[in-house]
C-alpha cells in the first residue's frame, strides 16, 4: 500500500507499534508478514515464498485470499470485526429513519415546499413504537445490529441457518421474517446460494409501506425486481449497495421519493479506518507473541463470510 493508505489506517500510535515489532520491507520475497487493505492484489505465494501470515485490514478476504495461500498453512486475519462497528451504527441510524420516514419526508418536502408540511400528519406508518425489525443474517454486522437494538422498543426477528435461540431476538424462516417485518435489514454474505435471494415472490410477501435496507451486498436483491416494487411507492428502500454497483445514471431508482441512496458508504470512512489498523496491529502482537488470535479467518469460515 501506499503512504496515504498507511496514514488512513494507522494512526501515529498504531504505526510507532508497528515498527517497534517489525522490520518494513518493500517487496513481497523478503516478507514473511503481509499487511493488506482495500484495494490490495490478490497475495501471490510465488512471489512471496517466506510468507507465513496476512493481516488484513479491512473486511472480506474473498479475491485476496487463493487456494494455495490455504494449502500453504498461511495464517489470515481479517479487520471485519472494526469495519463492522461503522456499518451496524449506519444501519441503527437507517432503521430509526426509516421508522420515521425520514428519507420520504426530505425527498416530498424538498419538492413540494408547504404541502408537505401540511400532509406530515397522515403518514399513520411514520412511528418507531413496537415496530418489527428483521435482521436477515446474524454476522458480524447482524450481530452488533441486534446489540444496539436492544434499548429501543422493536420486535426483533432473525433469519439466519446458524443462529441459535438467545434472548432479544425470534427466529424466523425467511419468508415469515418478511411477511411480518416493517424494516428488513440485510446483513447476509454475498454467496451463490444467496444472490437474489430477495427476489420478486419475496418482495411481494413484505407489507405495504415496508422499508428493504441494504447495507450488505447489492447481489443479494434482484434489483429489476426491487424497481418493479418501488416505482409503485408500494415499499421503501434505504440502499447503500446495489447491484450493479454503481448504478446507471438513468437508474429509476435515483429519483424516487420513497428511495434513499448512498454509495457504499456505511462501512469505514475518515479515522473509522483507524479502527482497522488498531485491531491488526493487536492481532499482529499476539501472532508474535505466540498467544490465540481473536479474528484469524480459516478456510472452513469461508461458505459463512462476506
Amino acid at each position: 500500500m501506499n503512504e496515504v493508505t498507511v496514514r488512513r489506517l494507522f494512526d501515529e500510535r498504531s504505526y510507532a507499534t508497528l515498527r517497534s515489532l517489525t522490520t518494513l520491507v518493500a517487496t513481497p520475497g523478503e516478507a514473511e508478514i503481509m499487511i493488506t487493505t482495500w484495494g490490495s492484489p490478490p497475495v501471490d505465494v510465488a512471489a512471496a515464498p517466506r510468507v507465513r501470515a496476512v493481516f488484513h485490514g479491512a473486511g472480506s478476504i474473498r479475491g485476496l485470499i487463493s487456494d494455495a495461500c490455504w494449502d500453504r498453512g498461511i495464517v489470515v486475519v481479517s479487520a471485519a470485526a472494526a469495519n463492522a462497528v461503522p456499518v451496524a451504527e449506519f444501519t441503527l441510524a437507517s432503521i430509526v429513519y426509516a421508522g420515521k420516514r425520514i428519507p420520504w419526508y426530505t425527498r416530498t418536502y424538498a419538492a413540494c415546499p408547504g404541502r408537505a408540511w401540511e400532509g406530515r400528519v397522515h403518514v399513520p406508518s411514520a412511528s418507531n413504537h413496537r415496530r418489527v425489525v428483521g435482521l436477515v443474517g446474524l454476522s458480524r454486522v447482524g450481530a452488533r445490529v441486534l446489540e444496539l437494538l436492544r434499548p429501543f422498543d422493536f420486535e426483533v426477528l432473525v433469519a439466519d441457518p446458524y443462529a441459535v435461540p438467545a434472548p432479544g431476538f425470534t427466529l424466523a424462516g425467511l419468508d415469515e421474517l418478511l411477511r411480518r417485518s416493517d424494516i428488513v435489514s440485510l446483513h447476509a454474505p454475498l454467496l451463490p446460494e444467496t444472490r437474489h435471494m430477495i427476489d420478486a415472490r419475496r418482495l411481494a410477501l413484505m407489507p405495504d409501506g415496508a422499508t428493504l435496507i441494504n447495507t450488505a451486498r447489492g447481489g443479494l436483491v434482484d434489483t429489476d425486481a426491487l424497481v418493479r416494487e418501488l416505482v409503485t411507492g408500494r415499499l421503501h428502500a434505504i440502499l447503500d449497495v446495489t447491484d450493479p454497483e454503481p448504478l446507471p445514471p438513468d437508474s429509476p431508482l435515483f429519483g424516487l421519493p420513497n428511495v434513499q441512496l448512498t454509495p457504499h458508504i456505511s462501512g469505514s470512512l475518515g479515522t473509522e479506518t483507524q479502527r482497522l489498523g488498531a485491531l491488526v496491529v493487536a492481532e499482529l502482537k499476539r501472532y508474535l507473541t505466540g498467544r490465540p488470535l481473536l479474528h484469524q479467518v480459516r478456510r472452513e469460515d469461508l461458505g459463512r463470510l462476506a
